[in-house]
This record gives C-alpha cells, structure tokens and sequence, in this order.
C-alpha cells in the first residue's frame, strides 16, 4: 500500500477504501471501481489471462484506449511490486490510517509554555 496510499489520497481515495482492501472487503467500492479491482487481480495472476466475460464487461464501461491505459498502469504497478520483491524492498511504513494520526496527535505531547515571566 505505502507510496500508492499516499498518492491515492491525493486524488480522494479515502482510508475506508484503503482498509477495505486490506480486509479484502469490497462492498465500499462502487461497481466500475471492482470491476478494475478485479482486473487487476487478474492481472497480477500467473499467468494473466482476462477471460472474455470480464473482458466484455470491462468494454460496457471504457474504450478501448481507457482500458489500454488501465492495463499499462495495473502492469506498471503488478512490475514495481515483483521487482521489489526480488530485491526483498519491505515497507517504508508510509501509510498510517488518517484516523490513526489524528488520535496519535492528540496524545502526544507538546511542550508547554511557561507561565512564569521572566524579569
């Protein structure tokens, strides 16, 4: 998730989203968006063959250059994440859930200011 989460935040993408596809819980997601998320599962397979159902249901929803754009991209990204692992690159622990910042703001501890006044 890390850099992505960053960069999908950016663009809207909320911490629901995030989780829930952690959760592997994708009734937060509208239909066009498991459509590309299933896509892109079967992208990451091995190998990667998109059968012609899932094909046809992608065309009712992009032309065929948005669905070549889509595919560079899901191939872009299924590339970063197996290279990484070939080098064993781990999380730079970049995503925290916003609520999960926000609560650890506020009991972290901030200096005070004195309320003594100096001479």
């Amino acid at each position: 998730m890390d850099i992505n989460s960053v960069v999908g935040r950016k663009a809207g993408l909320t911490d629901e989203k995030l989780l829930a596809v952690v959760k592997d819980d994708l009734t937060v997601f509208s239909d066009v968006e498991r459509l590309v998320i299933e896509l892109a599962d079967e992208m990451a397979n091995t190998p990667s063959n998109i059968s012609d159902d899932l094909y046809a249901r992608l065309r009712e929803k992009f032309s065929e250059e948005q669905l070549l754009q889509l595919g560079a991209q899901l191939a872009f990204e299924n590339y970063r994440a197996r290279l990484n692992r070939v080098f064993d690159v781990g999380s730079d622990e970049l995503y925290q859930p916003q609520i999960l910042a926000d609560a650890a703001d506020k009991i972290r501890v901030h200096p005070r200011k004195s309320a003594a006044k100096t001479s």
